[in-house]
């Protein structure tokens, strides 16, 4: 038998890798990974109340798809603009195998809540029931109907003199066909259910839930006294939610808050609509809110399911659910015995040597919130620095910013006011900070700052020392508890005077140069990983034993998919953890023979990304913000630094390794572009994770 490695080495050029046959689409990728949530979702093996979580996340992630990457493609066909990419597809091409791809989920989300999990619930005592199952008395559901929903009802009348009203983005509505006796004729109204100021689903006895549709839809008499119902049912509208600024806005802060309430009126992209609808009144509807058929689903069962995470909140049925994670301090920030102070003191740990975090399984508030409170406490810190892509209301960072500004030290906050769907608690963020003083910038013209950076300057007896902690993912405590992402804490010289650098280019003017050794996007990341792609195929080429192992949310850009293609070709192993979108093919005769992909999606939401490098007795790796997605490395201030200590690369290969392994939440892609699940059931990487880090913190305590 031939060595597949070398038959691909003597042949190369017997492919194009610009092939369209080489590459998957993005979007379809996108929704092969929510139909990987959707499996957790029907997996009988979970706990049933994480099994409703997951059907709550893929709704959630549908809505966000066609808010932004569907409407970004019906944007390309109103423009007329025959964008295609790698994969060959055109707009009108791509829009009909979602719509053909999303129907197909859609009925098997649907029919899970309704047929297996919802059915699983009510056996636990946790029913969601309609009016006339629930076994409440009719009295009772009316009552409540009449004292908290009636109120806050408002019924809006179609006909003549009076349009169909405007329907805001994610809202649900009973569309109502009504008769009039008195004129003998019938007339349409719409009414809102709202549940953005009630809860969706309406406790009516201990763990006994009813659909507020539901309740209003059983007393539509009391809006429209006099008439008659003659049908009624739900529909729901997604709205284009993605915008453009200007850059060359005066006011940045106030261009974006503007844009946030045209948000409201985007284009509709989808109409969701109940199963059962009356033909006519469906047709009526879509004629109403001007879409095409391509952009009407019809759902069984309840709409909306995202509205799940309420049943997942009750209190209670602890056998239901995963056992609790409490993250431990990671074991290089341990105070000593003896120390006198049971919180950590990470500037002395960073001086002792880097120090490498992993989240969710090490503790985010006594690694980076520590960090930044202990800074802002030291009176011999000058300067606090920090990039803010997405925080979360109980972060303590943002906060501790502006205490550091009140205490008179310089605080920096790079502030990014487009970070898609935080715009509001960005802008909240920003003005909080200059009311006291801080300095508060909003990024590069015409790029995001998507990188995750803190920057302390502190005094000491030989000068100023720079610590830098550089991560994977955003500065949020809420994440940090369900995304899994790394933390380096250093004070490299050189690495803390290119983040300073950053942060001067990011608050001045000027271009980024090129760092010796952090990599920053735009400019210069894809270049220099390229590069280190090239030189592990001529290690391997000159005989040396090579591996390129990479761990990421999504690999898009065909710049670097030719390039994994041509190390394949050329023989060199490759190991692709991608969680996400994947538009490269492995297992392609000729072309990817060497490269795997496995995906993990699990109790944790796999978030950080690790680019790794094995050349003999040499490696690089790096660790940072940035997939590779062409918006990544083009569009985006991205940071990657590398891993330098021998430890914490161990620790790093091990993790890598763990991924890998996974038979137990892990997918992987075949060649012919589908995604396998294992069934070994043997390795499963967050719980080996969690039960390597409890063993570290014992030994750590001891």
């Amino acid at each position: 038998m031939s060595d597949p490695a070398v038959a691909a080495v003597q042949a190369p050029e017997a492919f194009e890798l610009d092939d369209p046959a080489l590459y998957t689409n993005r979007e379809l990728s996108w929704l092969d990974f929510n139909d990987r949530v959707l499996q957790l979702a029907e997996d009988e093996s979970l706990p049933l109340i994480e099994r409703v979580k997951f059907l709550a996340i893929f709704a959630t992630n549908l809505d966000e798809f066609f808010m932004v990457r569907v409407a970004g493609v019906h944007d390309q066909i109103d423009a007329r603009i025959d964008a295609r990419g790698p994969d060959g597809l055109s707009p009108t091409q791509v829009l009909e195998a979602v719509a053909e791809r999303v129907r197909e989920l859609d009925l098997r989300h649907a029919r899970q809540f309704a047929d297996v999990v919802g059915p699983a619930l009510a056996e636990h005592g946790v029913r969601v029931l309609s009016c006339r199952q629930s076994g409440a008395p009719a009295s009772v559901i009316e009552r409540h109907f009449r004292e908290q929903i009636f109120p806050v009802l408002t019924p809006l009348a179609v006909g003549p003199g009076r349009p169909f009203p405007y329907i805001s983005n994610l809202s649900l509505s009973l569309l109502v066909q009504l008769h009039d006796p008195d004129l003998d004729h019938d007339v349409f109204a719409r009414v809102k259910v709202p549940k953005e100021v009630l809860p969706r689903f309406v406790e009516i006895s201990e763990h006994t839930f009813i659909a507020l549709e539901e309740i209003i839809a059983e007393h539509l008499s009391a809006l429209f006294p006099g008439m008659e119902i003659l049908s009624h049912d739900l529909f729901r509208v997604t709205r284009d939610a993605d915008f453009e600024v200007s850059d060359e806005a005066d006011d940045l802060l106030q261009a974006v808050e503007d844009e946030l309430r045209r948000r409201r009126f985007g284009e509709v992209v989808r109409l969701e609509v109940s199963a059962s609808m009356d033909p006519a009144l469906r047709t009526k509807l879509i004629e109403w809110l001007s879409v095409d058929e391509v952009q009407v689903y019809d759902v069984e069962g309840l709409l909306d399911l995202s509205d799940l995470w309420q049943i997942a909140n009750i209190e209670g049925y602890g056998e239901l659910r995963q056992s609790p994670w409490t993250p431990p301090t990671a074991p290089a920030l341990v105070p000593s015995a003896g120390a006198g102070d049971d919180q950590p003191d990470v500037l002395a740990a960073m001086r002792a040597g880097d120090v490498l975090v992993h989240y969710p399984y090490h503790s985010f508030s006594t690694s980076v919130e520590r960090f930044v409170k202990q800074a802002v406490e030291d009176p011999s810190v000058l300067a606090i620095k920090m990039t803010v892509y997405r925080t979360s209301d109980d972060s303590a960072l943002v906060p501790s910013l502006i205490q550091a500004a009140e205490k008179g030290k310089q605080a920096v906050c790079m502030v990014e006011l487009k970070a898609r769907f935080d715009e509001r608690q960005n802008i909240h963020w920003s003005r909080a900070l200059e009311e006291v003083g801080a300095h508060v910038v909003h990024g590069i013209p015409g790029l995001k700052t998507h990188a995750k950076a803190i920057l302390v300057v502190r005094r000491e007896r030989d000068g100023v020392r720079h610590y830098v902690m550089i991560g994977t993912g955003n500065f949020h405590a809420k994440n940090a508890r369900l995304y899994e992402d790394f933390g380096l804490f250093t004070t490299d010289r050189e690495i803390g005077q290119e983040v300073a650098n950053l942060f001067n280019t990011l608050t001045g003017y000027g271009h980024p140069e090129r760092q010796r050794k952090v990599l920053v996007a735009p400019g210069s990341m894809r270049g220099p990983l390229l590069e280190q792609i090239e030189q592990t195929i001529a290690a391997h080429e000159g005989g040396q034993h090579t591996r390129i192992v990479m761990k990421m949310n999504a690999l898009v850009d065909q710049g670097c998919i030719e390039a994994l293609y041509r190390a394949s070709q050329a023989g060199v192993r490759i190991d692709l953890n991608v969680r996400g979108i994947c538009c490269l093919i492995p297992g392609l005769p000729g072309v990817s023979e060497t490269i795997t992909v496995v995906s993990v999606v699990g109790r944790f939401l796999e978030h950080s990304r690790i680019y790794a490098f094995y050349r003999g007795g040499e490696s690089s790796c790096y660790i940072g913000s940035a997939d590779l997605m062409p918006r990544n490395l083009d569009t985006r201030v991205e940071l990657l630094v590398p891993i330098e200590d021998a430890e914490l690369r161990a620790e790093l290969d091990d993790t890598l390794e763990r991924c890998l392994a996974d038979d137990t939440f892990a997918w992987a892609l075949d060649a012919d572009g589908g995604w396998r699940r294992r069934e070994g059931r043997t390795r499963a990487v967050h719980r080996e994770l969690m039960e390597r880090t409890l063993a570290q913190a014992a030994s750590a305590a001891s």
